[in-house]
């Protein structure tokens, strides 16, 4: 009896400990607190949504709802507003250099686009409207590709062989 309550006592451990390693091992947004990896998928999905209604703003010449998309874009629609210290200390240790240098990017070509709609200028609000879903695309292939597994598939059906 004594010997089987110690067994199982190990194997508990064992699993516990490998369960820590686990999370210890999780990097870049696999890191969050869930609490916060719901944050940010608000936030994603808020992008997302601005993004869709910009196709059809800038096909009709609405800059003004241009620009404020591009504004509340620009701005975080979710995560300045709700995030803790805490938790902005937590985005800034736990991602990647590489995903915030691409965040500030993609939050800079929304500042172009609020400028570039405000002035009605539709080749500039055309561009940078590109490069803003280049920039979605970009970051989720590089940190997201457990919510977009098309990615891996991309690449290996992208390759050239001779």
């Amino acid at each position: 009896m004594k010997t089987t309550y110690l067994f199982t006592l190990a194997c508990l451990l064992t699993l516990s400990i490998g369960h820590t390693s686990d999370e210890k091992n999780k990097k870049g947004v696999e890191a969050l607190t869930p609490e916060l990896r719901a944050l940010l998928q608000q936030e994603m999905q808020s992008i997302e949504t601005a993004m869709k209604d910009m196709v059809s703003h800038q096909a009709s010449g609405d800059f003004e709802i241009i620009e404020q998309l591009a504004s509340q874009i620009e701005n975080s629609f979710i995560l300045k507003q709700n995030l803790s210290v805490e938790q902005m200390h937590q985005l800034h240790t736990l991602l990647p250099e590489d995903f915030l240098q691409q965040d500030q990017q993609f939050h800079y070509y929304a500042g172009m686009l609020q400028h570039v709609a405000a002035n009605k200028k539709s080749e500039l609000v055309a561009f940078y409207s590109a490069k803003l879903l280049e920039s979605c695309g970009s970051c989720h292939q590089a940190h997201a590709k457990h919510r977009f597994p098309q990615f891996n598939q991309s690449n290996e059906t992208t390759q050239h062989n001779h």
